[in-house]
């Protein structure tokens, strides 16, 4: 009998135990409503991405006096792997590492966007690939040009006019 107890024991000490903890770590006893920590969270951010531009335009100030490099450069993680089909079959794959050429300060901003980046990069290079442009001499600057210029358009839209240039670092096609 007493054995059927313990676990009963247990469960009650266990349960006014927590209670008591939540109690004393817990909560003032205020409750804020979801649209209020929405409003004040969208607040940081907005007040976050001004610092971010400040300090952005400050570095870059300190440089141009300084004499530094108005650039740095950031290397997108992975490389991008782009199919080339022809008749309905994958005739060769294109590999190509990118970096991006910007204003000093856009590192964190550019790491918290990259996955969109790479997305929207992939769908640049798929839709280069549609239209033949890894096909023949397509490491001819013609070529090369018109893809940096669409890469360069895409990154814009998410980092805005602190993007320079789009740099291809590398590329090589492998036919199969």
């Amino acid at each position: 009998m007493i054995k059927k107890l313990i676990p009963v024991v247990f469960l009650f000490v266990g349960l006014g135990g927590g209670i008591a903890a939540g109690v004393f770590v817990g909560p003032s006893g205020k409750v804020a409503d979801a649209a209020s920590e929405t409003s004040a969270i969208s607040k940081k951010e907005k007040s976050k991405e001004k610092d971010t531009k400040a300090k952005v335009e400050k570095a870059v100030k300190g440089a141009k006096k300084e004499g530094m490099s108005t650039y740095e450069y950031l290397k997108l993680t992975k490389q991008f792997v782009v199919p080339v089909v022809e008749s309905d079959r994958i005739a060769a794959l294109v590999t190509m590492s990118l970096s991006l050429e910007v204003t000093p300060g856009m590192a964190e901003p550019f790491y918290a966007v990259e996955p969109k980046l790479r997305d929207r990069f992939l769908q640049v290079l798929f839709d280069h690939a549609n239209t033949g442009g890894f096909d023949g001499n397509f490491t001819h600057s013609d070529n090369l040009a018109v893809l940096r210029e669409a890469l360069l358009d895409e990154a814009r839209k998410d980092l805005g006019d602190d993007v320079s240039k789009v740099l291809i670092m590398s590329v090589n096609r492998q036919d199969t």
